[in-house]
């Protein structure tokens, strides 16, 4: 069993700025084959992060300009954050206290990866249904 995020981390996670569009960060999201990316400030810190679900809920269904609406008008900004140095296990508790799926993973101030509760899955019981879920190659 792995012991550190390191060993369970999605690499080289998607970023996009502020002033970035909505349509963009979906874009990347069809691209990539991913859920979410992470919203960095013009210091290449990451400022948020926006989700599928974001997109749908804070732009799409409030009616709200897709091609012009700017990432920071619908990230959540006030994020929860692991570094690639931590154990498995402090992933799991912070995901728990903060009612959250994924974290992104820093190494200093610099966006290094993501880690899902799908990959903590797999890594804690790689025979639940969420693990095999999310071990699912995708249908597209």
């Amino acid at each position: 069993m792995a012991k550190k995020i390191r060993d369970v981390m999605s690499r080289k996670p998607v970023t996009l700025r502020l002033e970035d569009t909505v349509h963009s960060a979906a874009e990347a999201m069809k691209e990539n084959d991913i859920g979410d990316v992470l919203v960095i400030d013009s210091e290449n810190k990451i400022a948020g992060i926006v989700t599928d679900r974001d997109i749908t809920v804070r732009a799409i269904a409030e009616g709200k300009d897709p091609s012009t609406t700017q990432l920071s008008d619908v990230c959540s900004s006030n994020i929860a954050t692991i570094g690639p140095d931590a154990a498995v296990s402090e992933a799991v508790n912070i995901m728990r206290e903060r009612a959250v799926r994924r974290l992104p993973v820093i190494d200093g101030d610099t966006p290094v990866g993501f880690v899902s509760i799908g990959d903590l899955a797999i890594e804690r019981d790689e025979r639940s249904a969420l693990a095999d879920i999310s071990a699912a190659p995708s249908n597209e």
